[in-house]
Protein backbone atom coordinates (compact mmCIF):
# COMPACT_ATOMS: atom_id res chain seq x y z
CA UNK A 1 0.00 0.00 0.00
CA UNK A 2 1.12 3.59 -0.57
CA UNK A 3 0.85 6.12 2.25
CA UNK A 4 1.04 9.84 1.39
CA UNK A 5 1.50 12.19 5.04
CA UNK A 6 0.74 15.50 4.30
CA UNK A 7 2.57 17.81 6.85
CA UNK A 8 5.34 15.47 6.51
CA UNK A 9 7.81 17.74 8.67
CA UNK A 10 5.27 17.39 11.39
CA UNK A 11 7.09 16.63 14.74
CA UNK A 12 4.84 13.50 15.24
CA UNK A 13 5.47 12.17 11.83
CA UNK A 14 7.43 9.43 13.37
CA UNK A 15 5.10 8.13 15.48
CA UNK A 16 3.16 6.89 12.40
CA UNK A 17 6.36 5.39 11.13
CA UNK A 18 7.36 3.38 14.03
CA UNK A 19 3.58 2.02 13.80
CA UNK A 20 4.76 0.95 10.36
CA UNK A 21 7.55 -0.14 11.12
CA UNK A 22 6.10 -2.67 13.58
CA UNK A 23 3.46 -4.20 11.14
CA UNK A 24 4.52 -7.04 9.35
CA UNK A 25 1.12 -8.68 8.51
CA UNK A 26 -0.19 -9.03 4.60
CA UNK A 27 -0.80 -5.35 2.71
CA UNK A 28 1.18 -3.64 5.11
CA UNK A 29 2.37 -0.02 3.41
CA UNK A 30 5.46 -0.29 1.75
CA UNK A 31 5.89 3.10 0.03
CA UNK A 32 5.57 6.67 2.61
CA UNK A 33 5.49 9.98 0.81
CA UNK A 34 6.27 12.74 2.94
CA UNK A 35 4.67 16.04 1.97
CA UNK A 36 5.67 19.24 3.40
CA UNK A 37 6.02 22.96 2.39
CA UNK A 38 9.26 23.59 4.89
CA UNK A 39 11.76 21.93 2.92
CA UNK A 40 14.07 21.94 6.52
CA UNK A 41 11.49 20.32 8.66
CA UNK A 42 10.60 17.74 6.08
CA UNK A 43 14.70 17.13 6.09
CA UNK A 44 14.67 16.36 10.03
CA UNK A 45 12.23 14.44 9.84
CA UNK A 46 13.56 12.46 7.32
CA UNK A 47 16.71 11.71 9.12
CA UNK A 48 14.67 10.55 12.21
CA UNK A 49 12.78 8.10 10.19
CA UNK A 50 15.96 7.05 8.37
CA UNK A 51 17.67 6.39 11.39
CA UNK A 52 14.00 4.11 12.97
CA UNK A 53 14.12 2.32 9.76
CA UNK A 54 18.22 1.25 9.82
CA UNK A 55 18.00 -1.87 11.57
CA UNK A 56 14.76 -3.14 10.13
CA UNK A 57 14.35 -5.20 7.41
CA UNK A 58 11.93 -4.55 4.18
CA UNK A 59 11.03 -1.23 6.18
CA UNK A 60 8.72 0.87 3.98
CA UNK A 61 10.57 3.39 1.39
CA UNK A 62 10.18 7.31 1.77
CA UNK A 63 9.97 9.65 -0.63
CA UNK A 64 10.12 13.37 0.29
CA UNK A 65 8.17 16.14 -2.06
CA UNK A 66 6.94 19.80 -1.49
CA UNK A 67 4.48 19.31 -4.51
CA UNK A 68 0.95 18.55 -3.27
CA UNK A 69 -0.22 16.81 -6.49
CA UNK A 70 2.79 14.63 -6.59
CA UNK A 71 2.17 13.52 -3.37
CA UNK A 72 -1.04 12.91 -3.37
CA UNK A 73 -1.22 10.89 -7.16
CA UNK A 74 -1.09 7.21 -6.99
CA UNK A 75 -2.04 7.46 -2.91
CA UNK A 76 -3.99 4.56 -1.05
CA UNK A 77 -4.41 6.68 2.32
CA UNK A 78 -3.52 10.14 2.70
CA UNK A 79 -3.16 11.15 6.22
CA UNK A 80 -3.54 14.81 6.74
CA UNK A 81 -1.65 16.05 9.40
CA UNK A 82 -0.95 20.18 8.53
CA UNK A 83 -0.20 23.00 10.70
CA UNK A 84 -1.81 26.25 8.60
CA UNK A 85 0.46 28.87 10.09
CA UNK A 86 2.68 26.96 11.70
CA UNK A 87 3.56 26.71 15.92
CA UNK A 88 3.62 30.50 15.71
CA UNK A 89 0.09 30.97 14.28
CA UNK A 90 -0.94 28.89 17.34
CA UNK A 91 1.12 30.72 19.67
CA UNK A 92 -0.77 33.88 18.49
CA UNK A 93 -4.67 31.85 18.40
CA UNK A 94 -3.73 31.53 22.29
CA UNK A 95 -2.19 34.44 23.34
CA UNK A 96 -4.86 37.42 21.76
CA UNK A 97 -7.52 35.14 23.26
CA UNK A 98 -5.98 35.15 26.67
CA UNK A 99 -5.39 38.69 26.41
CA UNK A 100 -8.73 39.25 26.00
CA UNK A 101 -9.76 37.20 29.37
CA UNK A 102 -11.02 34.18 27.75
CA UNK A 103 -9.58 30.55 27.27
CA UNK A 104 -6.11 30.59 24.64
CA UNK A 105 -5.96 27.20 23.30
CA UNK A 106 -5.23 24.84 19.94
CA UNK A 107 -9.02 23.66 19.32
CA UNK A 108 -11.29 24.89 22.10
CA UNK A 109 -12.67 27.96 21.91
CA UNK A 110 -11.66 31.48 20.37
CA UNK A 111 -8.07 29.99 19.48
CA UNK A 112 -10.10 26.85 18.11
CA UNK A 113 -11.96 29.27 15.78
CA UNK A 114 -8.98 31.41 15.03
CA UNK A 115 -7.34 28.01 14.18
CA UNK A 116 -10.42 26.69 11.96
CA UNK A 117 -10.36 29.89 10.21
CA UNK A 118 -6.99 30.04 9.07
CA UNK A 119 -6.73 25.95 8.40
CA UNK A 120 -10.12 24.89 6.49
CA UNK A 121 -9.49 26.69 3.29
CA UNK A 122 -6.51 24.84 2.94
CA UNK A 123 -7.80 21.57 4.06
CA UNK A 124 -10.60 22.11 1.72
CA UNK A 125 -8.32 22.48 -1.13
CA UNK A 126 -6.22 19.51 -0.41
CA UNK A 127 -9.75 17.59 -0.49
CA UNK A 128 -10.35 18.59 -3.78
CA UNK A 129 -7.10 17.65 -5.44
CA UNK A 130 -7.36 14.29 -3.36
CA UNK A 131 -10.84 13.63 -5.45
CA UNK A 132 -9.36 14.84 -8.62
CA UNK A 133 -5.94 12.74 -8.31
CA UNK A 134 -6.90 9.84 -6.05
CA UNK A 135 -10.86 9.47 -6.41
CA UNK A 136 -10.36 5.81 -4.57
CA UNK A 137 -7.57 7.11 -1.86
CA UNK A 138 -9.08 7.22 1.83
CA UNK A 139 -8.40 10.18 3.77
CA UNK A 140 -7.62 10.05 7.55
CA UNK A 141 -7.66 13.36 8.87
CA UNK A 142 -5.48 14.05 11.47
CA UNK A 143 -5.37 18.09 11.51
CA UNK A 144 -6.93 20.06 14.24
CA UNK A 145 -9.84 21.27 14.58
CA UNK A 146 -10.27 17.71 13.89
CA UNK A 147 -14.43 17.66 14.00
CA UNK A 148 -14.32 20.57 12.00
CA UNK A 149 -11.80 19.58 9.61
CA UNK A 150 -13.12 16.86 8.52
CA UNK A 151 -16.83 17.59 8.19
CA UNK A 152 -15.32 20.41 6.02
CA UNK A 153 -13.33 17.91 3.99
CA UNK A 154 -16.29 15.54 4.28
CA UNK A 155 -18.33 18.11 1.54
CA UNK A 156 -16.01 16.96 -1.28
CA UNK A 157 -14.71 13.58 0.05
CA UNK A 158 -18.08 11.72 1.46
CA UNK A 159 -17.03 9.57 3.56
CA UNK A 160 -13.79 8.55 2.38
CA UNK A 161 -12.39 10.92 4.95
CA UNK A 162 -12.04 10.10 8.60
CA UNK A 163 -11.17 11.83 10.93
CA UNK A 164 -9.61 10.74 14.07
CA UNK A 165 -8.23 11.48 17.48
CA UNK A 166 -5.99 9.57 20.68
CA UNK A 167 -8.05 11.36 22.99
CA UNK A 168 -10.92 9.19 23.59
CA UNK A 169 -8.15 6.21 22.98
CA UNK A 170 -5.92 7.17 26.15
CA UNK A 171 -9.35 7.69 27.71
CA UNK A 172 -10.39 4.25 27.31
CA UNK A 173 -7.21 2.94 28.00
CA UNK A 174 -6.60 4.72 31.12
CA UNK A 175 -10.28 3.34 32.65
CA UNK A 176 -9.76 -0.08 31.70
CA UNK A 177 -6.37 0.15 33.78
CA UNK A 178 -7.92 1.57 37.07
CA UNK A 179 -10.92 -1.06 36.48
CA UNK A 180 -8.42 -4.06 36.46
CA UNK A 181 -8.89 -5.09 33.21
CA UNK A 182 -7.25 -5.75 29.57
CA UNK A 183 -8.46 -2.55 27.18
CA UNK A 184 -8.52 -4.90 24.50
CA UNK A 185 -12.16 -6.95 25.57
CA UNK A 186 -13.75 -3.29 26.74
CA UNK A 187 -16.40 -2.05 24.96
CA UNK A 188 -16.68 2.19 25.76
CA UNK A 189 -20.20 3.36 25.22
CA UNK A 190 -18.60 6.96 23.60
CA UNK A 191 -20.62 10.31 22.60
CA UNK A 192 -19.83 13.87 21.20
CA UNK A 193 -17.69 16.00 19.22
CA UNK A 194 -14.14 15.94 19.02
CA UNK A 195 -12.55 17.32 22.07
CA UNK A 196 -16.11 17.30 23.23
CA UNK A 197 -17.32 13.59 24.16
CA UNK A 198 -18.30 11.53 27.51
CA UNK A 199 -17.87 8.16 28.51
CA UNK A 200 -21.04 6.73 29.82
CA UNK A 201 -20.58 2.93 30.26
CA UNK A 202 -17.16 0.68 30.04
CA UNK A 203 -19.07 -2.67 29.25
CA UNK A 204 -17.07 -5.81 29.85
CA UNK A 205 -18.96 -9.22 29.06
CA UNK A 206 -22.25 -7.42 28.78
CA UNK A 207 -21.79 -5.56 32.15
CA UNK A 208 -20.95 -1.78 32.53
CA UNK A 209 -18.64 -1.61 35.45
CA UNK A 210 -18.54 2.33 35.21
CA UNK A 211 -21.04 2.72 38.14
CA UNK A 212 -18.39 0.30 40.34
CA UNK A 213 -15.68 2.84 39.21
CA UNK A 214 -17.61 6.34 39.61
CA UNK A 215 -18.51 4.96 43.62
CA UNK A 216 -14.97 3.97 44.31
CA UNK A 217 -13.44 7.33 45.03
CA UNK A 218 -9.27 6.17 45.69
CA UNK A 219 -9.77 3.94 41.44
CA UNK A 220 -11.83 6.83 39.85
CA UNK A 221 -9.45 9.48 40.77
CA UNK A 222 -6.24 7.35 40.09
CA UNK A 223 -5.96 8.68 36.73
CA UNK A 224 -5.86 11.28 34.85
CA UNK A 225 -9.39 12.42 33.93
CA UNK A 226 -10.54 11.52 37.64
CA UNK A 227 -7.65 14.26 38.52
CA UNK A 228 -8.63 16.47 36.98
CA UNK A 229 -12.72 16.75 37.50
CA UNK A 230 -12.57 15.11 40.81
CA UNK A 231 -14.91 11.96 41.79
CA UNK A 232 -17.86 13.98 42.97
CA UNK A 233 -18.43 16.14 39.54
CA UNK A 234 -17.57 12.55 37.98
CA UNK A 235 -20.54 10.71 40.38
CA UNK A 236 -22.63 14.20 39.63
CA UNK A 237 -22.76 13.68 35.83
CA UNK A 238 -22.94 9.98 36.03
CA UNK A 239 -20.16 9.82 33.06
CA UNK A 240 -16.52 10.73 32.40
CA UNK A 241 -15.77 13.39 30.32
CA UNK A 242 -12.95 13.95 27.75
CA UNK A 243 -10.70 15.72 29.06
CA UNK A 244 -10.53 18.77 26.81
CA UNK A 245 -14.00 19.36 28.73
CA UNK A 246 -11.76 20.52 31.99
CA UNK A 247 -12.00 23.36 29.58
CA UNK A 248 -15.54 24.05 29.90
CA UNK A 249 -16.52 23.14 33.27
CA UNK A 250 -13.63 24.56 34.82
CA UNK A 251 -13.04 27.96 32.32
CA UNK A 252 -12.43 30.21 34.90
CA UNK A 253 -10.03 28.24 36.49
CA UNK A 254 -8.06 27.24 32.94
CA UNK A 255 -7.79 30.81 32.10
CA UNK A 256 -6.71 31.58 35.01
CA UNK A 257 -3.79 29.28 35.29
CA UNK A 258 -3.20 29.53 31.36
CA UNK A 259 -2.50 33.34 32.23
CA UNK A 260 -0.01 32.61 35.32
CA UNK A 261 1.90 30.71 33.01
CA UNK A 262 5.29 31.52 31.63
CA UNK A 263 4.09 30.94 28.31
CA UNK A 264 1.30 29.40 26.37
CA UNK A 265 1.27 26.04 25.07
CA UNK A 266 2.27 26.97 21.47
CA UNK A 267 4.96 29.34 22.42
CA UNK A 268 6.31 26.14 24.52
CA UNK A 269 6.50 23.87 22.01
CA UNK A 270 8.43 26.35 19.56
CA UNK A 271 10.78 27.03 22.46
CA UNK A 272 11.13 22.88 22.70
CA UNK A 273 11.35 21.95 19.49
CA UNK A 274 13.68 25.03 17.61
CA UNK A 275 16.53 22.77 18.67
CA UNK A 276 15.34 19.80 16.98
CA UNK A 277 14.41 21.09 13.76
CA UNK A 278 17.99 23.36 14.08
CA UNK A 279 20.23 20.13 15.09
CA UNK A 280 22.29 18.90 11.98
CA UNK A 281 24.78 16.29 14.44
CA UNK A 282 24.49 13.81 16.39
CA UNK A 283 21.71 11.07 16.49
CA UNK A 284 17.98 12.86 15.08
CA UNK A 285 16.44 9.72 16.75
CA UNK A 286 17.48 10.71 20.22
CA UNK A 287 17.06 14.41 19.93
CA UNK A 288 13.43 13.62 18.42
CA UNK A 289 12.83 10.87 21.16
CA UNK A 290 13.65 13.18 24.25
CA UNK A 291 12.11 16.59 22.98
CA UNK A 292 8.90 14.07 22.47
CA UNK A 293 9.53 13.10 26.02
CA UNK A 294 9.32 17.07 26.96
CA UNK A 295 6.40 17.65 24.87
CA UNK A 296 4.12 14.40 26.63
CA UNK A 297 5.38 16.04 30.09
CA UNK A 298 3.91 19.06 29.39
CA UNK A 299 0.73 18.26 28.26
CA UNK A 300 -2.04 20.12 29.64
CA UNK A 301 -0.18 21.18 32.83
CA UNK A 302 -1.77 24.28 33.04
CA UNK A 303 -4.87 22.30 33.58
CA UNK A 304 -3.34 19.81 36.08
CA UNK A 305 -2.13 22.20 38.04
CA UNK A 306 -5.43 24.21 38.42
CA UNK A 307 -6.94 21.46 39.64
CA UNK A 308 -4.19 20.24 41.91
CA UNK A 309 -3.88 16.36 39.99
CA UNK A 310 0.35 16.67 39.45
CA UNK A 311 2.49 14.92 36.96
CA UNK A 312 1.16 12.92 34.37
CA UNK A 313 1.09 9.04 34.96
CA UNK A 314 4.21 7.61 32.94
CA UNK A 315 1.88 5.00 31.30
CA UNK A 316 0.64 8.75 30.01
CA UNK A 317 4.37 9.63 28.49
CA UNK A 318 4.66 6.82 26.04
CA UNK A 319 2.01 8.17 23.69
CA UNK A 320 1.26 6.81 20.51
CA UNK A 321 -2.45 6.31 20.59
CA UNK A 322 -3.15 8.11 17.13
CA UNK A 323 -1.12 6.38 15.69
CA UNK A 324 -2.35 2.76 16.27
CA UNK A 325 -5.57 3.90 16.08
CA UNK A 326 -4.56 4.95 11.87
CA UNK A 327 -2.80 1.86 11.79
CA UNK A 328 -5.66 -0.28 13.00
CA UNK A 329 -8.39 1.98 10.22
CA UNK A 330 -6.05 1.19 7.75
CA UNK A 331 -5.37 -1.99 8.08
CA UNK A 332 -9.55 -2.65 8.62
CA UNK A 333 -10.44 -1.19 5.58
CA UNK A 334 -7.65 -2.19 3.02
CA UNK A 335 -7.83 -5.51 4.58
CA UNK A 336 -11.79 -5.90 5.31
CA UNK A 337 -10.27 -6.43 9.18
CA UNK A 338 -13.29 -5.53 11.01
CA UNK A 339 -13.14 -3.41 13.73
CA UNK A 340 -14.87 -0.93 16.42
CA UNK A 341 -12.89 2.53 16.77
CA UNK A 342 -14.09 5.97 17.93
CA UNK A 343 -13.71 8.16 15.25
CA UNK A 344 -15.65 11.15 13.81
CA UNK A 345 -17.32 11.01 10.79
CA UNK A 346 -20.71 11.81 9.22
CA UNK A 347 -22.96 11.18 12.25
CA UNK A 348 -25.93 9.21 10.02
CA UNK A 349 -28.73 9.01 12.86
CA UNK A 350 -25.87 8.22 15.47
CA UNK A 351 -26.70 11.29 17.81
CA UNK A 352 -30.22 12.27 17.68
CA UNK A 353 -29.72 15.97 18.28
CA UNK A 354 -27.68 16.14 15.30
CA UNK A 355 -28.61 16.29 11.63
CA UNK A 356 -26.95 13.67 9.44
CA UNK A 357 -24.18 15.54 7.98
CA UNK A 358 -22.49 16.68 11.46
CA UNK A 359 -19.36 15.23 11.90
CA UNK A 360 -19.30 13.43 14.89
CA UNK A 361 -17.10 11.52 17.34
CA UNK A 362 -18.39 7.85 18.34
CA UNK A 363 -17.89 3.77 18.00
CA UNK A 364 -17.65 3.54 14.71
CA UNK A 365 -17.86 -0.20 12.97
CA UNK A 366 -15.09 -0.35 10.10
CA UNK A 367 -14.35 -2.89 7.23
CA UNK A 368 -13.70 -2.56 3.70
CA UNK A 369 -16.55 -0.10 3.13
CA UNK A 370 -15.10 2.69 5.18
CA UNK A 371 -16.43 3.73 9.06
CA UNK A 372 -19.97 3.40 9.82
CA UNK A 373 -21.07 5.05 12.84
CA UNK A 374 -23.21 3.26 15.54
CA UNK A 375 -26.37 4.50 16.57
CA UNK A 376 -25.68 5.60 20.59
CA UNK A 377 -27.73 6.86 23.66
CA UNK A 378 -29.07 9.88 23.52
CA UNK A 379 -27.00 12.61 25.10
CA UNK A 380 -28.32 13.84 28.82
CA UNK A 381 -29.57 17.50 28.50
CA UNK A 382 -26.49 19.35 29.97
CA UNK A 383 -24.32 17.34 27.14
CA UNK A 384 -27.36 18.02 24.17
CA UNK A 385 -27.08 21.44 25.36
CA UNK A 386 -22.93 21.95 24.97
CA UNK A 387 -22.81 19.59 21.54
CA UNK A 388 -25.37 21.56 19.82
CA UNK A 389 -24.41 25.35 20.83
CA UNK A 390 -20.37 24.07 19.61
CA UNK A 391 -21.59 22.09 16.56
CA UNK A 392 -23.42 25.87 15.68
CA UNK A 393 -20.21 27.77 16.47
CA UNK A 394 -17.92 24.55 14.10
CA UNK A 395 -20.63 25.24 11.08
CA UNK A 396 -19.98 29.11 10.97
CA UNK A 397 -16.65 28.39 10.92
CA UNK A 398 -17.08 26.64 7.95
CA UNK A 399 -19.53 28.58 6.09
CA UNK A 400 -17.28 31.41 6.57
CA UNK A 401 -14.08 29.42 5.12
CA UNK A 402 -16.34 28.57 2.13
CA UNK A 403 -17.85 31.81 1.35
CA UNK A 404 -15.04 34.20 2.89
CA UNK A 405 -18.04 35.72 4.96
CA UNK A 406 -16.81 37.95 7.87
CA UNK A 407 -20.37 38.02 9.56
CA UNK A 408 -20.05 34.05 9.48
CA UNK A 409 -16.64 34.28 11.27
CA UNK A 410 -18.46 36.86 13.71
CA UNK A 411 -21.02 34.63 14.56
CA UNK A 412 -18.32 31.42 14.99
CA UNK A 413 -16.78 33.63 17.88
CA UNK A 414 -20.16 34.91 19.65
CA UNK A 415 -22.03 31.45 19.50
CA UNK A 416 -19.48 29.85 21.46
CA UNK A 417 -19.65 28.94 24.86
CA UNK A 418 -16.52 30.27 26.14
CA UNK A 419 -16.85 33.51 24.49
CA UNK A 420 -19.27 34.98 26.78
CA UNK A 421 -20.06 38.82 24.53
CA UNK A 422 -20.56 40.05 20.99
CA UNK A 423 -18.74 43.16 21.81
CA UNK A 424 -15.73 40.64 22.73
CA UNK A 425 -16.56 38.28 19.96
CA UNK A 426 -15.75 41.66 17.53
CA UNK A 427 -12.81 42.35 19.44
CA UNK A 428 -11.58 38.80 18.92
CA UNK A 429 -11.90 38.96 15.05
CA UNK A 430 -11.00 42.12 14.27
CA UNK A 431 -7.30 41.32 16.52
CA UNK A 432 -6.93 37.70 14.73
CA UNK A 433 -7.54 39.41 11.50
CA UNK A 434 -4.57 41.95 12.11
CA UNK A 435 -2.45 39.22 13.45
CA UNK A 436 -3.06 36.43 11.16
CA UNK A 437 -2.53 36.93 7.34
CA UNK A 438 -4.22 33.75 6.38
CA UNK A 439 -7.84 35.75 7.35
CA UNK A 440 -6.93 38.04 4.56
CA UNK A 441 -10.29 35.91 2.35
CA UNK A 442 -12.44 37.30 5.35
CA UNK A 443 -14.46 39.70 4.08
CA UNK A 444 -14.66 38.84 0.84
CA UNK A 445 -18.00 37.50 1.46
CA UNK A 446 -21.34 38.76 3.25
Amino acid sequence: MRLTILGGGGFRVPLVYRALLGDRGQGRVTHVTLHDLDPSRIAAIGRVLAEQAREVPGAPEVRITTDLDEAVTGADFVFSAIRVGGLEGRAVDERVALEEGVLGQETVGAGGIAYGLRTLPVAVHIARRVAALAPDAWVINFTNPAGTVTEAMSRHLGDRVIGICDSPVGLGRRVAHALGVDPSVVRLDYAGLNHLGWLRAVRVGGRDLLPGLLADDAAVTSFEEGKLFGGEWLRTIGAIPNEYLHYYYFHREAVEAARAARSTRGALLIEQQRRFYAETGGSALELWESTRLERETTYMAENREAAGAGERASSDLASGGYDRVALALMRAIALDERTTLILNVRNRGSIAALDEDAVVEVPCFVDANGARPMVVDPLPGHAQGLVTSVKAAERAVIEAAATGSRRAALRAFAVHPLVDSVALAGRLLERYERELPQLGYLGEGN
